[in-house]
């Protein structure tokens, strides 16, 4: 034998014993432990592990965190979170077609609870069982959740501050200063809206909430102080405009355009764009997109990629995907939308406002991504938010970055002291018997209210 082909099998050895260690697998309790040939315990098999629960918490955060909990029969359990301000109970309903499956079919899983999902927050239930399952799968072969999608592309992911509007000037003008010096180094302002920042000012807006001459003049000057305090280097982003039609989205884009925003944010909000009717909406950003030449974000309430992304990408609708994995489809169908975006040139920000565990899964996502440019934080607002979760470093953000976490899963367990200080209702994880079947049984059966 020749030393190339030696040399290739002593690799192909290293390598299967390399792959061997990043497999080892969680008993279940009291199993035997025997240790096998390169490292593999074969005595805990992956096809035997199965949901046993479902539970749930309600975090009162700046808007509530509802974290669920999947148990599993070998005493691993995965973390989900639903999106902000929606309810646990969009995720508790999806129990009955989990328990008793292997959380490791992710995909298979995943498709059969699909006709549950829809755009808003009609996607936290779908997207928070999804993490939790790659919460459970990672901790399972040892390796982090960014892992089980492929390769990455960065060890950090920069965060974007959104600060928000301010009747007292003076507090604003402070509250930018701060986090600047902080050590973020992309911004985004909300609150330019007749309801908001221009309600302070007579004049400026009409009956109908949208501005005058004299309310977009104001909101130039007030995107101008922020510029002065971060620096015209810095992206800054803006969102948060009222209920716009398409001409005002285009007098106001034209009028933003000398302060070189990184994006205009669904300058069309939900009540204009009727997100459930996504594919016959893209004219409306299309046509505003070719009026101006400001960039132009969407994304943070629609779900999946065919039922929600894929006809402002393919008519070229937008500039730039903004998603919230917790609406989106979570983990998975994150990545899906944003390389289909990326194959189309259209980059990705993401959309955050939520615990630590929805942050590390959309952490986790992202160092996936391969054209993406920040993600939204608004913990500075909540002096405790590092401190629901243990297993990473703290600050979570750092300079303006999130460190992207090498150890198991999310990489982040609930701190159960912290958690409970802040619960918004009673009960951490209790039992939820009344979600153990299907609804459809009770109508079956004829127990269900109104069928006796």
């Amino acid at each position: 034998m020749n030393d190339t082909k030696r040399i290739s099998r002593r690799g192909l050895l290293g390598g299967m014993a390399a792959a061997g260690s990043i497999l080892k697998l969680v008993e279940p309790e009291g199993a035997a432990q025997t240790p096998q040939p390169g490292g593999v315990n074969r005595n805990s098999a992956p096809s035997q592990l199965r949901i046993t629960d479902m539970r749930a918490c309600r975090i009162a955060g700046v808007l509530d965190f509802p974290i669920i909990r999947i148990d599993t029969n070998q005493g691993v359990h995965g973390l989900g979170e639903v999106r902000d301000a929606g309810v646990e109970g969009i995720a508790l309903v999806l129990k009955p077609h989990l328990v008793g499956r292997n959380p490791l079919d992710i995909e298979p899983i995943l498709d059969n609870i699909r006709k549950f999902a829809n755009q808003m927050r009609g996607g936290g239930g779908y997207s928070a069982v999804d993490t939790a399952l790659h919460d459970i799968a990672g901790k399972v072969y040892g390796v982090p959740c960014w892992r089980l999608l492929g390769s990455r592309y960065r060890t950090r992911v920069r965060i974007y501050c959104h600060f928000g509007g301010s009747r007292d000037p003076d507090a604003f003008v402070e509250s930018v200063r701060q986090r600047k010096q902080a050590g973020f180094t992309f911004f985004k302002m909300d609150d330019l809206s007749a309801t908001n920042y221009l309600a302070r000012f007579p004049g400026a807006s009409q009956d109908n909430g949208v501005a005058t001459d004299k309310g977009i003049k104001l909101m130039c000057e007030h995107i101008a102080q922020v510029r002065e305090i971060i620096g015209y280097e810095a992206p800054l982003a803006a969102d948060h405009f009222g209920q716009l039609d398409v001409k005002e989205s285009i007098r106001y884009a034209r009028a933003f355009e000398p302060y070189r925003l990184a994006w205009m944010e669904d300058i069309l909000q939900v009540g204009t764009l009727r997100y459930g009717d996504a594919p016959a909406n893209w004219r409306a950003y299309q046509e505003i997109r070719a009026a101006t030449l400001m960039p132009l974000a969407i994304g943070e309430s629609l779900f999946g990629l065919e039922e929600g992304f894929r006809p402002f990408i393919d008519n070229r609708a937008i500039d730039i995907i903004h998603p919230d994995l917790l609406t989106s489809g979570g983990i998975r169908e994150t990545k899906r939308i944003a390389d289909y975006a990326s194959m189309n040139g259209i980059p990705t920000a993401c959309h955050y406002v939520a615990s630590p565990v929805g942050c590390m899964a959309t952490v986790h996502t992202i160092a996936t991504i391969k054209d993406f440019l920040a993600m939204e934080t608004m913990a500075p607002g909540t002096p405790w938010w590092d401190d629901m979760v243990t297993g990473v470093p703290k600050p979570l953000i750092q300079n303006g970055y999130i460190q992207v976490p090498e150890t198991p899963g999310l990489g982040v367990e609930l701190n159960e002291e912290v958690v409970r200080q802040h619960l918004r209702t009673p009960g951490y994880f209790e039992p939820t018997p009344q979600y153990d079947k299907y609804i459809i049984d009770d109508y079956r059966s004829g127990t269900a209210p109104g069928r006796q």
